[in-house]
């Protein structure tokens, strides 16, 4: 049995501007801004989709994020939300008024805390990966 010496192995780390394009794009969606220059705001009030970028122009024309950010909000909330109701009851087994006065504040904070965000990743990973309606060849 022989063993082989071991091969040298370049471990320096990638360079900070090696970070890919759909990286910066994602991160900028998630942050509300535009997912081509980080810049600009992508939603304009609370979740409506400016017309265009302030900054570098990009019009958001091509944004369309329809009901995904409702169903992964859903899942998300649900998820947390039973998650946290199930183990209240489990611990400290409160009377049923005490889930109705605690859990509706909670369910509408986290649901309109992550409508923006999710939109906004949701319109930047159609930018990033160039996304268009669908069409058929004849």
């Amino acid at each position: 049995m022989t063993i082989e010496p071991a091969r040298e192995i370049d471990a320096a780390p990638p360079p900070a501007a090696a970070v890919p394009d759909r990286t910066a794009a994602l991160l900028a969606g998630l942050r509300g801004r535009c997912p081509r220059c980080g810049q600009g705001p992508l939603i304009r009030g609370f979740i409506a989709v400016a017309p265009e970028c302030g900054a570098c122009g990009l019009p958001f024309d091509f944004a369309d994020s329809g009901d995904g950010p409702a169903v992964f909000i859903m899942l998300i909330a649900g998820f947390l939300v039973v998650g946290g109701v199930l183990v209240v009851d489990m611990r400290y087994a409160p009377a049923w008024w005490v889930h109705a006065l605690l859990w509706p504040p909670v369910v509408i904070g986290l649901c309109l805390g992550l409508l923006r965000p999710l939109k906004g990743l949701l319109i930047a990973a159609q930018f990033a990966n160039k996304a268009e309606q669908g069409r058929l060849e004849r």
